[in-house]
């Protein structure tokens, strides 16, 4: 099995924030929330990986082929940005493989005969409800 590509932190644009939420004072004064900006067409990934890392419906990519990841969980800068970076690569490994072709396949004659007797066990059930009328 190959492994996925690894993403290079050169190739991350980081920019410290201030996190939002409750934090008290500390939150006012320091900086430790970071905004990761990964562009996806200008980085060193193999040609495949980018096809599919565009090709996803993520909130975290953008037209541009821009990937956007907040970490803003821990109190210090170096910890966000760990978390920042494990989720971007935990992003590019989830597209690293390609999918499996799905081959479809006949229904076996005990699942068939399984259905069709289902089907007629609800439709006595329902047979039995409608009774006759009272006159």
């Amino acid at each position: 099995m190959t492994r996925p590509p690894i993403v290079d932190p050169h190739e991350v644009t980081w920019t410290a924030i201030r996190a939002q939420g409750a934090g008290g004072q500390n939150v006012n004064k320091v900086s430790n929330a970071i905004h990761l900006r990964y562009d996806v067409r200008a980085s060193s990934l193999p040609d495949e990986v980018k096809q599919r890392l565009l090709a996803l419906h993520d909130s975290r990519l953008t037209q541009e082929g821009v990937v956007v990841i907040k970490a803003q969980a821990h109190r210090s800068l170096e910890m966000n940005r760990a978390e920042a970076i494990e989720r971007l690569q935990a992003l590019v490994d989830s597209v690293a493989t390609v999918p499996r072709t799905r081959r479809p396949t006949k229904p076996t004659r005990g699942s068939q005969l399984r259905r069709l007797e289902g089907k007629k066990r609800d439709s006595a059930v329902k047979a039995g409800r409608r009774g006759g009328g009272f006159d």
